[in-house]
């Protein structure tokens, strides 16, 4: 212990003598500039020099830097600090993009599965519909397909066509199989008498209420996770005021220029300086918070009706049923559709043996493994990002500890000289409330987005995601930035809550 403190002594010692005047070489300066890649080394002094032209490194002895090192320091330090900053970020921000592409290769394979099931189902139950009923089937499931990832398509619309397209063909090979087939008009007239008739009773309505709910849990929680990676990408480039960039200089390159290339700043002093730079993105801590406990919401929600795997699994069973009801009540549907479009108008009879048959598509009956289930995905994936809870408020501090400042013991630089011991100044230094307010606007303006996912299509007349709510309690907003000055619909007036 005492050889500790011996060595200790002497490095300070050292280190003090080359600010006191001693310096009389800039060989290890000029040799870390180069290898870092701060600048060319042609102009930079080869001896100690007065620094009277210094702005930021200024002393009263001999230095190593000229105000044009100066400048390039301060470009080194910023990019220096956003280099930490895109490092820090980077796990979470995999870990995002991961689970974004994980659920999207999810959705894409529950959508085959489905339309397999579903093809399967009526191959059983109905062989002679089951190759045309196929492109229905696909078409519809397609188009929910294409409704999670974020198209601004109308679940109404779409389960609407595919029970219009549907019904001729159950009326043809099922109401009236005796039938050779009718003229394309007549079909179109069958068609357009769907929605009038109800053949198919309450099918399309449930189907279109089941999608539409399960589907918004599943869109909302792509968007959200789009949004989150937008909030990372911006503060990984925060843009740092003047302030920030002159205590970042002093704080990591001026000790250069006493020739103290090995130094490194002190804990406290490190945190004084990263806290203030950061003191915006600190800002952003409460919302990440809200953000990660509102997934944690939407993700509880998803079960039962609102769950997106038993409902796009259970499209077979409403189909099968809506065909089976239009089957039962042939009779009536049969004596109304003659009401509406007359006795069907025949094309001459074609060979039976043309037509496609469900049999020629190749099917596999999907197997649901547990493990590889949506709601097992969510739960690991909030489990880890759990994790990052509290990220950005304790960002400066992770910066300082891990990366940026000396270690509790060792001489360190406090901003002027190097010393045994860092005492915390009485006014900690900050950045400027222009810097804070200026990211807490572009978060602002970046969580707006997020009102698009919070307006969902038909059924649903709410004008929040029902997805994000205690069905029946919407008088609270999910996120805390209901407020804020940025989030405008389109051309629209502040929205008082999300």
């Amino acid at each position: 212990m005492g050889l500790q403190k011996m060595l200790c002594c002497l490095f300070v010692a050292a280190c003090v003598g080359l600010i006191s005047g001693s310096l009389t070489s800039c060989d290890e300066v000029r040799k870390v500039f180069q290898l870092r890649q701060i600048g060319p080394v042609k102009s930079l002094p080869k001896r100690p020099r007065e620094g009277s032209d210094l702005q930021v490194c200024q002393s009263r002895n001999l230095t190593c830097c000229s105000k044009k090192m100066e400048e390039r320091y301060q470009v080194a330090a910023r990019r220096d600090v956003q280099n930490l900053l895109q490092t820090s970020s980077a796990s979470l921000k995999f870990l995002i993009s991961r689970n974004v592409a994980a659920f999207q290769e999810s959705f894409e394979s529950l959508i085959k599965a489905s339309e397999n099931h579903t093809n399967l189902v009526l191959q059983a139950s109905y062989r002679n519909m089951a190759g045309e009923a196929s492109g229905l089937v696909r078409e519809l499931l397609t188009d929910v397909g294409l409704f999670l990832l974020g198209s601004e398509l109308n679940v109404d619309d779409i389960t609407s066509r595919f029970f219009d397209a549907l019904f001729p063909l159950v009326y043809h090979h099922l109401i009236n199989p005796s039938l050779s087939r009718v003229t394309p008009g007549y079909a179109e007239c069958v068609r357009s008498a769907r929605r009038d008739l109800s053949p198919f009773g309450a099918a399309p309505g449930v189907l279109a209420n089941q999608i539409g709910r399960s589907g918004v849990g599943g869109r909302v929680l792509l968007q959200a996770l789009h949004l989150g990676i937008e909030v990372i990408n911006t503060t990984d480039h925060l843009v740092f005021s003047r302030e920030c960039r002159r205590a970042l200089l002093r704080m990591q390159y001026c000790p250069h220029c006493h020739g103290l290339t090995l130094s490194k700043p002190c804990m406290g002093y490190c945190l004084n300086v990263m806290r203030g730079c950061l003191a915006s993105m600190a800002e952003v801590d409460l919302h990440w918070r809200e953000f990660v406990r509102s997934l944690e919401g939407l993700s509880a929600r998803m079960h039962g009706t609102q769950d997106l795997e038993q409902v796009l699994l259970g499209v077979h069973a409403v189909v099968h049923d809506a065909v089976a009801h239009g089957q039962r009540n042939g009779p009536h549907l049969s004596a109304q559709v003659y009401k509406v479009c007359g006795r069907p108008s025949r094309q001459p009879a074609q060979s039976v043996s043309g037509q496609q048959d469900g049999a020629s598509i190749p099917l596999k009956a999907f197997i649901r493994e547990t493990g590889n289930s949506l709601a097992t995905r969510r739960k690991e994936f909030l489990n880890s990002l759990r994790l990052y809870r509290t990220f950005y408020g304790g960002l400066a501090d992770q910066l300082c500890v891990n990366q940026l400042a000396s270690a509790d013991g060792l001489a360190c630089w406090n901003g002027a000289d190097v010393v045994k011991r860092y005492v915390t100044p009485a006014a900690p230094w900050s950045d400027s409330e222009v810097q804070k307010e200026k990211l807490r606007a572009l978060h602002c303006s970046h969580l707006a987005s997020l009102s698009v996912c919070l307006s969902p299509p038909p059924p649903f007349p709410w004008g929040t995601c029902p997805l994000l709510h205690p069905l029946g309690d919407l008088s609270s907003p999910p996120f805390p930035w209901g407020t804020c000055p940025l989030l405008r619909s389109p051309g629209g007036p502040v929205l008082s809550s999300i």
